[in-house]
């Protein structure tokens, strides 16, 4: 499980795709794994999601987003993905399959990492 997990995160740091996450800790831990700043989209940044959605779009036609597994989320998660999709965005869950039964948030993915 663990091999899976960090290759699907080398799979995602090589590729051209934007990460969505929710807050700053959870880009941090992302920036720990070594994934590069410009890459990662912070949703919490005082815009409204559907500002945010409208900059996504702008920015990418290719997608993977980790929100966290809790009920918000997964919540946001669902309201993403089906915004996205409607604007033709290509979503990747492969890295958010591989870690949803690890780990509940995204901020302790790179001390996850680590302890394996």
């Amino acid at each position: 499980m663990i091999r899976d997990i960090k290759r699907q995160i080398e799979k995602a740091k090589q590729s051209k795709r934007l990460i969505i996450v929710e807050g700053k800790k959870d880009k941090q831990a992302l920036e720990k794994l070594g994934f590069e700043n410009e890459k990662i989209f912070l949703l919490n940044n005082g815009k409204s999601i559907k500002r945010n959605i409208e900059i996504i779009n702008e920015m990418a036609r290719n997608v993977i987003i980790l929100t966290d597994f809790d009920k918000k989320g997964k919540e946001l998660y669902k309201k993403l993905k089906q915004d996205l999709g409607q604007m033709s965005i290509k979503i990747d869950n492969s890295l958010r399959n591989s870690l949803s039964k690890q780990v509940s948030h995204i901020q302790g993915l790179a001390n996850f990492i680590d302890q394996n």
